[in-house]
């Protein structure tokens, strides 16, 4: 037998990770651990990194999060969730989080150990919701709500202390509106086809969906008979960690045949979808570093005809970054940046380097020679020496297209991009600003948010005016000019440590900021202009969505996109990060990981530079 290690805290690693696997049933599956919010996706997790004096409290807290992912990857099918869910909205984030008390309650229920884990985790998840602080119905999320109601029902475990005060201000209400469907649910634990067409009755019940929109889903679902006939199998799983190891002998081998981790073939972008579930019972009105749901919606999800609007436009507002934050803090902040990547600064130098070595041999090689005026050509010298009757020579630089061009770089400020992927995208940008500016070629770097969760002023006046019926955008826009293009980048160096502010990043409208980035770069004197799209997500604002058309906002951004792409001389790429871009952009790339930004934004301005520009493509 192997000795353990010197660390406690390596020891648990290992426990956890073996336990992960064991319950969740994959042979493969890494595991991580972050500062950050915790996610999964098909085969990778990350979880809170556990402290080292190892307190009891947050030691659960992390074992919960490694069981919800564990039991994620055992007992819920991707594939099957998201032909029956709703379009997105509220009704989308019911869904989701009754899903995600589903497949926690099969854990809870069989494993005593699972479900104390499960406990301090939901508790954890909820003391960060909104739902903690609601005095009134009208600032409870419903979803953080319905979900603890139905796990409160499915495992009989009471709602955490500090949510028990929101969910009694809505329960009556919820349980007097679907109460019958909701008993109902238990008989349905194992079989998630026919427990998602009882939450869509609930979600009618909640008047969250109209009675006209029927359940399609048997229509839609995949024709393998997933959740249907739970085995009754094996027994006899590795017992990795005393406290997840009690029952899981026989109690979780009823499963799903098509739910054991391995997801649909196809249905990657699913799959990805779904990594935000657990963040849905947290409600559908985020909070300071809450994680919005990012729905990515198909064209059939669009209606017909559309119509945008902004109910007010008087308190958007576009600001420097150095009105946003005093020049101390702006310090303080950059410092933390550069901090936070030193590592891959290395990596993107390189990179950027590479690009900067190809401009400037574009530039090398752009002569015309044997001119009439011009340079004299040195080369060709000796020709005179050899015949006297022959002229000089002369050459003359040929204009290259990076010469004259300008590239904005727009990025994605939304509550989703929190951490890592923000802390990358803040220093790609500023790498590339600085390489870009030696070869000649003037950069712009805006990012676009919110200025409040839930609609802000916007909202208000909204509630004050007596609640119009399709206001349109309801929420207060913050546009931010970190770099103008003009500004040398010492200047605004310091300006990208903004984006490390803590509650700077809330909710992202995406097509009035493209709008908003396109007439800016459209107003530039250059022959050439590039703009550059980094987004994580579709774009979500729990208070315009509310109150309009669950895709009413992701319909104006393919209004946008195709409106630049086939009549603007802008030429528009995009990167999007764990989000397929693919869908609304014509020339785009999608990442599985943020680590990868610095690489492509790097590879697609230099396929760009190496293509003719678009006076040779199109007309303007």
């Amino acid at each position: 037998m192997s000795a353990k290690s010197d660390s406690p805290v390596e020891d648990f690693r290992h426990a956890l990770a073996a336990t992960l696997r064991a319950m969740g049933h994959v042979d493969e599956f890494e595991l991580s651990y972050t500062a950050d919010k915790p996610s999964s996706s098909a085969n990778s997790a990350r979880v809170p990194q556990p402290p080292r004096a190892m307190p009891a409290r947050e030691i659960a807290e992390c074992r919960g999060w490694a069981d919800t992912f564990a039991l994620k990857q055992r007992y819920h099918n991707a594939a099957a969730h998201m032909a029956a869910q709703p379009a997105a909205g509220a009704a989308r984030d019911v869904f989701n989080a009754i899903e995600l008390a589903r497949y926690e309650a099969i854990g809870a229920n069989a494993m005593p150990g699972t479900s104390a884990n499960l406990d301090a985790m939901v508790s954890a998840r909820t003391r960060i919701d909104p739902i903690a602080r609601a005095r009134d119905a009208d600032e409870v999320p419903l979803s953080t709500a319905v979900g603890l109601i139905v796990r409160e029902r499915l495992t009989g475990a009471p709602v955490p202390e500090q949510a028990a005060l929101g969910v009694s201000l809505v329960r009556d209400w919820i349980e007097d509106q679907a109460g019958e469907h909701l008993d109902d649910l238990p008989a349905l634990l194992n079989d998630q086809k026919a427990f998602a067409r009882l939450t869509r009755s609930i979600l009618r019940d909640l008047e969250l969906e109209g009675a006209e929109e029927d359940d399609d889903t048997e229509s839609t679902e995949p024709d393998d008979d997933q959740n249907d006939d739970p085995d009754d199998s094996d027994g006899d799983e590795d017992e990795e960690d005393d406290d997840n190891a009690a029952g899981q002998d026989s109690a979780l081998d009823t499963r799903s045949e098509d739910s054991d981790g391995e997801p649909q073939e196809g249905d990657q972008d699913a799959e990805m979808d779904f990594d935000d579930l657990a963040d849905a019972e947290m409600g559908d009105e985020a909070d300071e570093g809450m994680q919005p749901f990012r729905p990515n919606m198909p064209w059939t999800d669009l209606p017909k005809t559309f119509d945008y609007g902004a109910f007010t436009a008087e308190y958007d507002e576009i600001l420097g970054a150095e009105e946003l934050c005093d020049p101390e803090e702006l310090t303080r902040l950059r410092s933390y940046l550069d901090q936070q990547l030193t590592s891959l600064q290395g990596v993107v130098a390189k990179l950027a380097n590479k690009l900067q070595r190809k401009l400037l041999a574009q530039q090398n090689r752009a002569w015309d020679f044997d001119q009439e005026e011009g340079m004299l050509d040195a080369a060709r010298l000796a020709r005179i020496i050899t015949n006297p009757t022959s002229s000089l020579s002369y050459k003359v630089e040929r204009d290259t297209d990076f010469r004259d061009t300008v590239v904005t770089l727009l990025i994605d400020n939304s509550g989703s991009m929190r951490g890592r992927p923000i802390s990358i995208a803040a220093i790609c940008a500023d790498i590339l600003a600085r390489t870009l500016e030696r070869c000649g070629v003037k950069t712009e770097i805006l990012g676009f948010t919110t200025r409040a969760w839930k609609g802000g002023s916007s909202r208000e006046k909204w509630l004050q005016e007596g609640r119009p019926a399709q206001p349109g955008r309801l929420n207060d826009l913050r546009h931010i000019v970190y770099k103008p293009a003009d500004a040398p980048w010492r200047r605004a160096r310091k300006n990208l440590g903004l984006m490390m502010r803590e509650g700077l990043l809330k909710e992202n409208i995406d097509g009035e900021a493209l709008l908003w980035a396109h007439s800016r770069i459209a107003s530039r004197p250059e022959e050439r202009r590039i703009l550059m799209v980094i987004s994580d997500g579709a774009p979500v604002d729990d208070s315009t969505l509310s109150v309009n058309s669950g895709n009413y906002l992701e319909t104006h951004l393919r209004q946008v996109i195709d409106w630049v792409e086939t009549k603007s001389p802008v030429e528009l790429i995009a990167i999007g990060i764990g989000h397929d871009v693919t869908r609304y952009y014509k020339r785009a790339v999608t990442i599985m990981d943020a680590e990868q930004l610095g690489g492509t934004m790097v590879e697609q301005l230099a396929q760009l530079f190496e293509d003719e520009g678009p006076g040779q493509k199109r007309a303007a």
